[in-house]
């Protein structure tokens, strides 16, 4: 792998979970609770729904990033050579996509649906369940990069 490959593979890892995690703080510790502060659910709810639903296709095109990235470094030192820290950031962001998936998948289109039927109780309900799920994503995100950043000494 020449130098340059190496360089991209290592930005398009970064870039990913600057993506992703600086996504999240912003969802999480400014949109919502200021959104929560000015606005009542009929105005809210839909403006969080259309703010995740752009940020969850920009998520994914992150975690796309994220994983083939990270293979193909893994690949380039193989699992018996890699560092701890890089088992821990596999297995962490593994598991981060997977619940990345669930909530793409399973739990937003019931936001969507209940948004786009004015049923707000549910949108709200089905909001709080992804600001939980995208909570334990944000400290996986920081034990991740903290395990990236030990395993390099």
């Amino acid at each position: 792998m020449t130098p340059l490959v190496h360089a991209a593979l290592v930005f398009a890892h970064l870039a990913g979970a600057i993506v992703w995690l600086g996504g999240m703080v912003f969802a999480h510790f400014a949109l919502r609770p200021a959104a929560v502060l000015v606005l009542e659910p009929p105005v809210r709810l839909p403006l969080m729904a259309q703010a995740l639903g752009r940020f969850f296709r920009l998520v994914a095109v992150a975690v796309v990033a994220i994983v083939v990235s990270g293979w193909v470094l893994l690949a380039r030192v193989g699992m018996a050579h890699a560092p701890v820290g890089w088992h821990v950031m596999l297995a962490l962001g593994l598991v981060m996509a997977g619940i990345f998936v669930f909530i793409y998948a399973r739990l937003f289109p019931v936001l969507v649906r209940a948004v786009a039927a004015q049923q707000w109780q549910v949108a709200a309900g089905s909001l709080n369940r992804i600001r939980g799920l995208v909570f334990v994503n944000l400290c996986l995100g920081f034990v991740t990069v903290a395990s990236a950043v030990l395993a390099r000494g």
